[in-house]
């Protein structure tokens, strides 16, 4: 299920490589590779010049939230790839676009036709991906297919060459990705809360895909499936449910019979990694529905918020870890997981590194599944309303250590830009409950922190292979949230109290739920920053290498570490780009040091995860600037930047 407000700015870049080199180098896929570890071995923008870089050409999309009913749903989040000169992109309505990774000129445009009457729960689609068609010659109609969800719950085949729909795929070009899921939606019913945001995996020639279910609505909501279509046909191929419907699977017993029928989401909304040698793919799950009332699902509820590795093949599940029992926090695995070769105890080890928004990195072995670094079950608060049961333990990695604060929030940790925003702080913070991370949520306002929006969310992290550096963006941003009784609901909602919140039903419990960003009546948040940092992670002896906050504040110019979305990338030449911050800045820092070496300002908010490649000789480095919904500057911008010729 995938988070759906905060409040910030910019992201998204590309480009990199070595004067000599004439042939295109590129950016296959979104995460960079299918493994997702968003590195670039181009070294041609290096930390000495990186100072150099101007602005190469810009390219508009011509679309400012058009492609959703409510405009402040939409936002333009892609990351493109490249394929033969050509950079491929979704727009915030779902159209996919076709550029000259060169100039910037528009190639072709596909209009998706997403239905613009609806309100959907996440109006965004971060990009698309690429298959080649072993089996046909460059010029066969559709030897390469551009793969890109729509938002009305389409998944379409493209001819990469022209944009025309590959005919053979699905029905005229494309797949209805609405059915077997168990829709809600309903003709008459403005609302679509199933949709596809993350590009798809490619796989032995199939299309694996996730899906994105709305928050919170009912205890009855869509399954969470993950399912593999053939390339050529759009046949379904097989389906994976990470919440188990008959006996014959293992984790069945471990579910209440009653509360598994209806049981819902535990949905992978995050982008889904494959390792083709395995023939694995890795699937981050999120949280069974709704998100802050479990009463109705007893339980650890796996495999909901997992890892899990499945056989590409077959879909069958060859292991699995749950990184946190029994959710009642929205602690989605909202990243990408990142495969990596990890020096570990003196061997290379073929790992997966799984971040989340608990702030913690957890690596495992990518074969057997086991961790790396050792990973403990210890106690967590227990205090929960009547009829929920929480987990009595959670699984702690013992290393890396946690990249935000996890505590209690106290009346030391107030902040506020003056003595009336600071005393007004400390006495919500007193008046409040704040056990720390996994308290659960309760009638009286609690301080949850780590938030619902992170730690790590859908940027992911970026791995340098020569450096074992992980880099990761996170955010240290409190929520308030608090569960109401059925019979309180509509009044609460509607006494205007609590405007600013974000209320939702739980159809199904005995709460319903609102919750908010902790922040001042000046709109900055109540604790004190940074609320957004970036850190260099060893991931070989498992220790935090570098750490600095990330991002100007909107009132002071000040880097005081802002909240982020997006992601960012590292290159062989020692230099990590990223966008991300709610100040409509991109960044480059030295992967060793962390040290910030370029700083350019964005016609629009950068919430995207940038990237690079080179094509004639030359290295490019390209982000989206299209804002945050409605809270940061909006654009319809795609940036490109590369050295002087």
């Amino acid at each position: 299920m995938e988070n759906r407000f905060i409040a910030v700015v910019p992201m998204v870049l590309a480009c990199a490589v070595s004067a000599a080199q004439s042939v295109d180098t590129g950016w296959s896929a979104y995460g960079g590779d299918s493994g997702g570890s968003r590195y670039s071995a181009l070294t041609q923008i290096t930390p000495e010049n990186v100072a150099e870089l101007e602005v190469a050409w810009v390219f508009r999309t011509g679309e400012l939230g058009q492609g959703v009913k409510d405009w402040r749903r939409s936002a333009f989040e892609a990351t493109p790839i490249l394929y033969e000169g050509t950079l491929y992109l979704t727009t915030s309505a779902t159209d996919v676009v076709a550029v000259d990774a060169a100039t910037g000129t528009l190639r072709w445009r596909h209009a998706s036709e997403s239905r613009k009457d609806l309100h959907y729960s996440d109006g965004v689609s971060r990009g698309v991906s690429l298959w080649v068609d072993p089996d046909n010659g460059p010029d066969a109609t559709c030897h390469a297919r551009i793969f890109a969800p729509t938002l009305d719950g389409r998944l379409l085949a493209l001819d990469a060459a022209n944009g025309n729909p590959c005919a053979d795929f699905g029905e005229h070009g494309a797949v209805n990705l609405l059915r077997d899921v168990r829709s809600q939606f309903e003709e008459g019913d403005e609302w679509r809360d199933y949709l596809v945001t993350s590009p798809p995996a490619i796989l032995d020639d199939k299309v694996i895909v996730g899906s994105s279910v709305g928050d919170n609505r009912a205890v009855l909501e869509e399954l969470g499936i993950v399912r593999a279509f053939d390339a050529r046909s759009g046949a379904l191929v097989w389906s994976w449910d990470p919440i188990p419907r008959d006996a014959s699977n293992p984790v069945y017993a471990e579910w209440d019979p009653q509360g598994v029928a209806k049981a819902s989401a535990a949905n992978a909304w995050a982008p889904l990694s494959v390792d083709p040698q395995r023939h694995l793919v890795f699937v981050p799950t999120g949280s069974a529905s709704p998100d802050f009332y479990g009463g109705e699902r007893p339980g650890d509820n796996r495999w909901a918020n997992s890892i899990v590795a499945l056989d590409g093949e077959t879909g069958s599940l060859k292991w699995g870890r749950q990184l946190v029992h029994h959710d009642l926090w929205d602690y989605d695995l909202a990243s990408q997981p990142t495969l990596a070769d990890i020096d570990h105890d003196g061997r290379r080890v073929a790992a997966v590194i799984q971040a989340t928004k608990t702030g913690f990195l957890y690596t495992f072995d990518r074969d057997s599944g086991e961790p790396l670094f050792p990973i403990v079950e210890r106690a967590v608060p227990q205090d929960a309303v009547p009829g929920e049961q929480p987990s009595p333990t959670q699984p702690f990695p013992v290393a890396p250590p946690g990249l935000v604060r996890q505590g209690p929030v106290t009346v030391d940790d107030a902040w506020g830009l003056g003595l009336f925003d600071w005393l007004s702080c400390r006495k919500r913070i007193k008046a409040m409950r704040s056990e720390g991370m996994f308290q659960p949520p309760a009638i009286k306002d609690s301080i949850m922190q780590p938030g619902n929006a992170g730690g790590s969310n859908w940027g992911g992290i970026a791995f340098d292979p020569q450096r074992q550096i992980a880099v990761a963006n996170t955010m240290d941003l409190p929520f308030v949230v608090a569960l109401i009784p059925r019979d309180e609901l509509k009044a609460q909602a509607e006494s205007g109290r609590y405007d600013d919140f974000d209320f939702s039903r739980q159809a199904g419990t005995p709460y319903g739920m609102r919750r908010q960003t902790f922040k001042s009546a000046l709109g900055i948040p109540c604790v004190k920053p940074p609320w957004g940092t970036l850190s260099g992670v060893d991931m070989a002896t498992g220790t935090i290498k570098w750490r600095i906050p990330l991002g100007l504040t909107p009132v002071v110019p000040m880097n005081l570490g802002m909240p982020n979305l997006g992601g960012p990338i590292v290159t062989a030449s020692g230099l990590v780009f990223i966008a991300a911050s709610f100040d409509d800045h991109l960044r480059a820092f030295a992967t060793d040091t962390g040290k910030l070496l370029w700083d350019v300002k964005l016609p629009a908010g950068g919430q995207a995860t940038p990237m690079t490649y080179a094509v004639g000789g030359r290295q490019y480095l390209v982000i989206a600037a299209g804002g945050y919904k409605g809270d940061s500057t909006r654009g319809d911008y795609l940036v490109a930047y590369a050295l002087p010729h």
